[in-house]
């Protein structure tokens, strides 16, 4: 019989979130650790729906579908995981940038860094750089993340990242960029520390960042 950690991580994996929940809530019950529901469980579940993702196995569509059924099993473990003081990863803030409204790419991004142990601002689309700054100073978050899949809202990136330098905060944090049109080459020309092109890509460039 498959061990409740790995059941919990193929319900994660199949979209399941009554299934999700009600092992989540099975394991809760037996006074699982927490650390080992959330890791061994849900996040394993979403690493594998991330590989899958990569390798163009799922779409989208259906990532979104996991992780709505990872945040029913997260949204359970949540009081249980203020409490036992497991603390996150790291802080990330999110956008898209000014003149942008694109919304799934960025919030796919979102659910992934969640899902790999990161604790998530999301500031939404059509950021301006002095929102993002605003962010930073009243966040501290380690890593800050622009998304942009217009070409025409590109240079927002770099400006941003001016006005960080500007306020005296560009030490204070990482700054990472993605979207359709962006490369590691011009996140280089703008000064970004670091490109990710897609959702599991983000979590390993912003882990290997912090370290």
């Amino acid at each position: 019989m498959a061990d409740l950690m790995t059941e919990i991580a193929e319900k994660v994996i199949e979209g399941d979130p009554d299934g999700v929940k009600e092992l989540t809530q099975k394991a809760i019950d037996e006074q699982r650790d927490v650390e080992e529901i959330l890791n061994k469980g849900l996040l394993a579940g979403m690493d594998v729906v991330g590989v899958r993702f990569r390798d163009g196995e799922l779409f989208i569509p259906e990532v979104l579908v996991r992780a709505n059924a990872l945040g029913a099993g997260r949204d359970l473990l949540k009081p249980l995981i203020i409490k036992s003081g497991i603390k996150p990863i790291a802080k990330f803030v999110i956008g898209t940038v000014k003149g942008d409204i694109h919304e799934i790419g960025k919030s796919l991004v979102a659910m992934m860094l969640e899902g790999s142990g990161f604790e998530v601002v999301d500031l939404g689309t059509d950021v301006s750089a002095e929102k993002f700054v605003e962010a930073v100073k009243q966040e501290k978050p380690q890593i800050l993340a622009m998304s942009s899949l217009l070409t025409t809202t590109m240079g927002e990136m770099g400006l941003v990242i001016e006005t960080l330098k500007e306020e005296g905060l560009l030490d204070k944090v990482k700054t990472m960029v993605g979207g359709a049109p962006i490369s590691q080459s011009f996140a280089d020309e703008i000064g970004a520390d670091g490109y990710a092109s897609d959702g599991l890509s983000a979590a390993a460039k912003a882990k290997e960042l912090l370290a």
